[in-house]
């Protein structure tokens, strides 16, 4: 069996028979992936368990839950009764067949920590960013925008080629520090028009925040009448899965032709740049290195080296070289390209080849017609690309010549389509487009590969899909404080009982999150749940039965940790497919834990090159 979570790279050979390890193993466990934790009671769940895991499980405390199922790191366990043999086949299986969660470079937290030690000294505000970057950004983003910024950085150096797509971009958190903190040329695309205009704002307030710092100092011969960074474009559009990537290339570049010159700002010299985009000294890892440039100091090198070193390859030691600009990316505003945005943008969002979208003649000059055909080449990247987003990132790559490099980080997996379930619930579609016609092409999210679509039983539920969003590192953290939270599976299990003893159809209907339920009477937790299901909150209870079955709650705990063990398998599948997909076309890739799992559970990053493309590029997954 291969052993991927010991191992960053694998064969392609390796990789399909990991594939296949993973549909037999998950098609065993079904049961247990595709059920529902809220049915615990009303379906009987425990019932299903062979009876000699039953009889293991059934008095596990919280921290021996922890322990002795979901953490795959401990190699001593003492167990409180013979387990069966199934049971530890089980168990062993699904933290064997996952990739590895664990960022190969991530230090020791500090003793009783429980966060990484970028925010042992202030719990929401990340010492190795500067603090220009981490307003309006919440610290799980903070972690992110920095080490995805330094990796994207790192290939850009490697690439020579400072163009960055940002693909659902929101409001703009990670194209500003590209562009302000790390100097790169990257154009945002959202959908959201109101996510769209934040960004624009938060840009400005940066771009104010430097020009108030250089009036304070403006004695001072560091400083220079040009912006620290080229400042982001920021495209309002939708991407459509089902369009070529021809169309989303003239997206791009209808949306550059809106570009607004970059008002006059003061500009950091390197050594003030240093200290905006990341503070001296506050690296406890590189506290040594020179400060001589950007790329050391925003510990570029931290991840980035480290990334290319497990790669093998080495950092480049020449700066970044720009990209030729392309005459059609750069050209200011015109009427004429005014003309054709407002023409086109809404016909882009709709195509599916390319010739259906027809440019208006009064809108450009002849000569300016052929869109795309000197488009600059550039890297794409989607920090959390949600459901058939990432996997149409990753088809854009492989078709499209202009992108050289892809960092993908996928989540919303329940949100992909599926030949079984072509419009899962929680897709939105612009006006305009109806789910039919937009969920009608072959193509879907899952499986991507032929690979995979030619294996048994590789069909992943809406259930499994979603399940593989969950977060173990989180769970464990609660099951060895004994967290109170673990309290409301049990609730909302024994509330399940309740609305399907007065509605028998109704099942598993939504009633959201009540705020601190752990802390109520289950009494009290119905009393608030029950209107939300058009039920009347003075329904009568049957304390006895119901008492009964709250003192289940550990069983429910313990059902709920089996579930949880497999979701890290069924997201190894949905990634290792998309690996699949790209190598069936001669494309490598390599799956790396970038960010820490405590802090931001969708941790893989999906990160893939083109051949032939540069010498050094080629070393990058090899």
């Amino acid at each position: 069996m291969v052993l991927p979570g010991r191992s960053r790279t694998l064969s392609a050979e390796q990789q399909r028979q990991l594939a296949g390890d993973l549909t037999a193993f998950l098609s065993q466990y079904k049961y247990i992936s595709d059920s529902y934790v809220i049915e615990f009671f009303s379906e009987d769940l425990w019932s299903k368990l062979p009876l000699s895991w039953q009889d293991a499980l059934h008095d596990l405390s919280a921290p021996q839950i922890a322990d002795l199922l979901l953490d795959r790191t401990i190699t001593q366990r003492r167990y409180p009764s013979v387990w069966p043999l199934s049971l530890l086949a089980f168990r062993t299986s699904a933290h064997t067949l996952a990739f590895s969660r664990t960022p190969h470079d991530q230090t020791a937290r500090d003793a009783g920590s429980l966060r990484p030690r970028e925010f042992q000294q202030n719990q929401s505000q990340s010492l190795l960013l500067g603090h220009i970057f981490r307003k309006h950004v919440k610290p799980k983003k903070q972690h992110e925008i920095r080490r995805l910024g330094m990796l994207v950085k790192t290939l850009c150096d490697t690439t020579d080629c400072s163009r960055v797509v940002d693909v659902g971009s929101g409001q703009g958190h990670l194209s500003r520090f590209l562009s302000f903190g790390l100097g790169l040329s990257v154009t945002g695309i959202e959908a959201d028009p109101d996510l769209v205009s934040m960004a624009s704002k938060f840009d400005g307030q940066l771009m104010s925040t430097l020009k108030k710092e250089s009036q304070k100092k403006n004695n001072r011969t560091d400083y220079t009448l040009s912006p620290p960074g080229p400042s982001p474009n920021h495209i309002t559009g939708w991407v459509n899965p089902k369009a070529s990537w021809e169309v989303f290339i003239k997206q791009l570049e209808v949306g550059e032709c809106e570009k607004k010159e970059v008002i006059f700002t003061p500009k950091l010299s390197k050594k003030r740049q240093l200290k905006s985009v990341s503070k001296p000294g506050q690296d406890m890892d590189h506290a040594s290195r020179s400060s001589s440039s950007i790329q050391s100091c925003c510990s570029c090198q931290e991840i980035g080296n480290d990334m290319l070193s497990d790669l093998g390859c080495q950092s480049p030691a020449a700066p970044v070289q720009d990209c030729q600009k392309s005459p059609n990316l750069d050209l200011p505003s015109s009427p004429k390209r005014q003309c054709m945005f407002e023409k086109s943008v809404s016909q882009l969002s709709s195509s599916t080849k390319p010739s259906n979208v027809e440019e208006d003649s009064g809108c450009l000059d002849p000569a300016e017609r052929d869109v795309g055909s000197s488009t600059q080449s550039f890297i794409l990247t989607g920090l959390h690309s949600c459901g058939d987003l990432s996997v149409t990132l990753l088809r854009h790559f492989a078709s499209c010549p202009h992108v050289l490099v892809i960092t993908s980080v996928a989540c919303c997996y329940m949100k992909l389509t599926t030949l079984e379930n072509p419009t899962p619930p929680g897709i939105l579609v612009p006006p305009g487009h109806t789910r039919t016609e937009e969920m009608s092409s072959s193509e879907f999210g899952y499986p991507m590969s032929s690979h995979v679509k030619g294996l048994p039983e590789h069909q992943l539920s809406y259930k499994a899909r979603e399940g593989a969003c969950h977060a173990i590192e989180d769970y464990l953290q609660r099951l060895r404080q004994e967290d109170g939270l673990l309290r409301t599976h049990c609730y909302r299990a024994v509330l399940e009982v309740v609305i399907r003893g007065v509605r028998p159809d109704l099942r598993r209907a939504g009633i959201q999150t009540i705020k601190k339920a752990h802390l109520l009477s289950f009494s009290e937790y119905a009393r608030l749940g029950l209107p939300r299901v058009s039920l009347p909150p003075d329904l009568p209870l049957d304390d006895a039965k119901l008492g009964a079955l709250l003192r289940q709650e550990g069983r429910v705990v313990v059902y709920f940790s089996l579930v949880l063990l497999l979701a890290p398998v069924v997201e190894s599948l949905v990634l290792l497919d998309r690996m699949l997909y790209l190598q069936e076309r001669g494309l490598q890739s390599q799956l790396v834990p970038l960010f820490d799992p405590a802090l931001s559970p969708r941790n893989l990053v999906l990160v893939a090159v083109k051949p032939g493309q540069d010498s050094k590029l080629q070393k990058l997954v090899a």
